[in-house]
């Protein structure tokens, strides 16, 4: 038994590593699809992954949730709420890529988890840990340093990290498994994109049309590239704790960093270096009091189990009638 669940863990990994590594280098994949513009490749992104969702979901016969979601105009509308605000996060994201800030993309996905615990706070009233307001505040000092080295905010980074951590809450809310979701949230999108695209055509300015099969087989893998680190994702998080994912989440915007450095070499001022560093030590302090919580956690329920035999076994205290 103990082997079977060191393989577990260790595929976990595996899909783990694969999810966030995808998500890593898939700035290499944007820019091979010019000379579509990034509206073209979102409504691509959104149409082809719908496809490619449903086939896999016929594959394994997984419907019966879809009658479920259907019954329930609330949880419809969250979806359609996250259906929005991940596709402004991946319309800007593309943009981004292909329009040479693969740097400012990546601090979005670093500054993800800052939001995310700032929106906590604001939304559903959360009490933070000191430590936890002291990353915050480091945090925000770096948002500063580099509005003042952009000499504007990094609203790219801003975009991407509040519209993920919007995300990230409202799929909460909705408690769907993540490729179920994304069927839901890619069949509200299905028609505006498939509406386009055939605007598109119909103008004569369609590269899925005009640029030949290659081209075209490119813009439909969207649909791969969008869902199979999701499906590795959800094979990660049944496989591993939660704080192993926590710090595997930092592959993918690492990635993405490096890559905007050394393969797009895009610029790195001495300005924009102190506002990664601010955000790093930020996400060291989060990292460091997670898994300083974690271990308590841990600690405790275990000296629960330990106390619960020998509570169990004690016996009954005799009447005094």
């Amino acid at each position: 038994m103990a082997e079977i669940s060191r393989g577990e863990r260790r595929a976990g990994l595996v899909n783990g590593f694969a999810a966030y590594g995808m998500w890593g280098l898939v700035p290499l994949f944007w820019p091979l699809l010019k000379p579509a513009g990034s509206l073209e490749i979102l409504a691509h992104r959104m149409a082809w992954s719908l496809v490619f969702v449903a086939v896999a979901l016929a594959f394994v016969r997984r419907w019966a949730w879809a009658g479920e979601l259907l019954r329930q105009p609330r949880r419809l509308a969250l979806v359609a709420v996250a259906a929005a605000v991940i596709t402004v996060n991946w319309g800007v994201y593309i943009w981004a890529v292909n329009a040479g800030h693969v740097v400012e993309a990546s601090l979005g996905y670093f500054i993800n988890p800052l939001v995310t615990i700032a929106m906590g706070v604001l939304l559903l009233k959360e009490r933070l840990r000191p430590v936890q307001w002291t990353a915050v505040g480091v945090g925000l000092t770096a948002v500063v340093v580099l509005a003042v080295g952009y000499g504007q905010p990094p609203w790219i980074s801003l975009v991407l990290a509040f519209s993920f951590a919007t995300y990230g809450l409202v799929k909460k809310k909705v408690n769907l498994g993540g490729v179920e979701s994304l069927a839901a949230e890619t069949a509200i999108q299905f028609l505006p994109a498939l509406g386009y695209l055939l605007w598109l055509a119909g103008h004569g300015e369609s590269s899925f049309v005009n640029d030949g099969a290659g081209h075209a087989a490119l813009l439909a893998s969207t649909g791969i590239v969008t869902a199979l680190p999701l499906v590795c994702f959800g094979a990660a998080a049944i496989r591993v704790p939660l704080s192993t994912l926590g710090l595997l989440q930092y592959l993918a915007p690492v990635f993405q960093f490096l890559l905007g450095i050394l393969y797009f070499h895009e610029a790195m001022p001495a300005e924009r270096w102190a506002g990664f560093a601010l955000v790093w030590v930020a996400l060291a302090l989060l990292t460091w009091d997670a898994l300083r919580t974690a271990r308590r956690s841990a600690r405790a329920l275990a000296a629960v189990a330990a106390a619960l035999p020998a509570t169990a076994t004690a016996p009954a205290p005799r009447s005094q009638v």
